[in-house]
């Protein structure tokens, strides 16, 4: 038996981004089916949590779901810096909570959510025009009808691959990590690790989301290298290196693992009938490996934008424009930016790699934040390429400054 619904909108991946689009969606007025293959929202945790303290708030995350940071730790194999703000600016959020929060905001707008139910393939009529997924739940047979697809099924893009506009990533980050008990910890303080003992093409980190409970993980870049990210994360657990070996007993409580692209934003997030947005659509700073300020942000933007497409009739590809446009306009090269920067330390020895902390704890603690952050604005980093009294920053921003400068062209032509 197949059952058959009618949405106007329908919505795969139940995650930060599919959420936040059927809560937007849904408020305006449409009929929203958000379909997620496991059988609780937020089961699998593929993200270490870390976002920043202002994005949080704008989104009405409670304050007791995440941990804060002021605190920033960073080591190589020689080096060790401390970069400290006099209020948090970072934040550990409690994952499977946060998740469940934007599942509870869009289900009281009327999303509906389809749990334990996978989707096998985007649907199309005589046309070759796309009117909805298959799916199947529990041995039967789904078919969902709809207006327009919104693709947040994370980082194996399932329409945009179905569809034919995106192909599968090819640089990544993959990345494991525990969330634990420890004897010792220090709550306002992440701790993030490079170098090759860390790390072999990537880094390592502990964030602490509240006393005596931590994360602890790797993450690897791909194709720099063949490293197993679940095993290596077991030698750290093994070796302890400075400063895991201060975190006391480790008693693992869960184990979470995902991928990440990093290759940018796709170059095209949409198509006829189709949007895509979060991981599906490459919006994930590099940097540190997050995503989900950018998965929630641009969610409730594709929501907005998808649900006035179908209140006009017309959600065409160049009906949908609005939202490809402004996204590359407030984040594409800054990503691009960060990738560079990114790539560019993928490639640093454990010597560079002790001379690269020298650069970053020269940085003031706004400075090193908007770094972090990967948020590259175009005044902030020519000011820094040419007036900051440290020869090494100025040349390091200007790599950025030209590495903008380059994407902005591509992007323009």
């Amino acid at each position: 038996m197949t059952r058959i619904y009618d949405y106007d909108i329908v919505i795969v991946g139940g995650g930060p981004a599919g959420l936040s689009a059927g809560w937007s969606a849904a408020k305006r007025g449409m009929s929203v089916a958000i379909i997620e293959r496991e059988e609780a929202i937020g089961q699998s945790i593929r993200t270490s949590g870390v976002t920043w303290i202002e994005e949080a708030k704008s989104f009405g995350i409670p304050d007791d779901y995440y941990n804060k940071i002021k605190n920033y730790a960073f080591y190589s194999p020689n080096n060790y810096i401390l970069k400290s703000s006099s209020k948090p600016h970072a934040v550990v959020l409690d994952v499977r909570r946060t998740y469940q929060f934007l599942a509870y905001q869009a289900a009281s707008v009327g999303a509906d959510i389809f749990l334990k139910t996978n989707v096998i393939e985007a649907l199309k009529d005589e046309k070759r025009k796309l009117v909805g997924v298959k799916a199947t739940s529990m041995k039967e047979d789904l078919i969902f009808h709809s207006k327009l697809i919104i693709d947040a099924s994370g980082f194996y893009s399932v329409i945009g691959k179905s569809v034919g506009i995106v192909s599968q990533w090819r640089r990544f980050g993959a990345g494991a990590e525990y969330e634990a008990y420890v004897d010792k910890t220090d709550s306002d303080t992440w701790h993030l690790m490079v170098g090759r003992k860390y790390s072999p093409a990537g880094y390592a980190w502990i964030f602490p989301l509240g006393s005596n409970r931590v994360r602890i993980g790797v993450g690897i870049g791909k194709p720099e290298s063949q490293v197993d990210a679940t095993q290596h994360l077991l030698e750290l657990l093994e070796s302890k290196p400075t400063p895991i070996d201060r975190l006391g007993r480790i008693v693992p409580i869960e184990f979470h693992y995902g991928l990440i692209p990093n290759e940018g934003l796709r170059s095209s997030m949409i198509h006829d009938n189709l949007i895509l947005v979060g991981d599906a659509a490459g919006q994930a700073n590099p940097l540190v490996l997050e995503g989900i300020r950018y998965a929630i942000e641009f969610g409730r933007r594709a929501g907005a934008i998808g649900a006035q497409a179908v209140i006009n009739g017309d959600t065409s590809k160049e009906s949908l424009k609005p939202y490809e446009d402004s996204t590359k306009k407030d984040v594409g090269s800054k990503i691009g930016t960060a990738i560079k920067v990114q790539y560019r330390w993928l490639g640093l020895d454990d010597e560079q790699w002790d001379k690269e902390l020298e650069i970053i704890n020269e940085l003031s603690i706004d400075e090193f934040l908007d770094f972090v952050k990967a948020d590259f604005g175009m005044s902030n980093i020519i000011r820094m390429a040419t007036h900051h009294p440290k020869l090494a920053i100025r040349q390091l921003f200007d790599m950025i400054k030209n590495s903008r400068n380059d994407l902005d062209h591509i992007q323009g032509n």
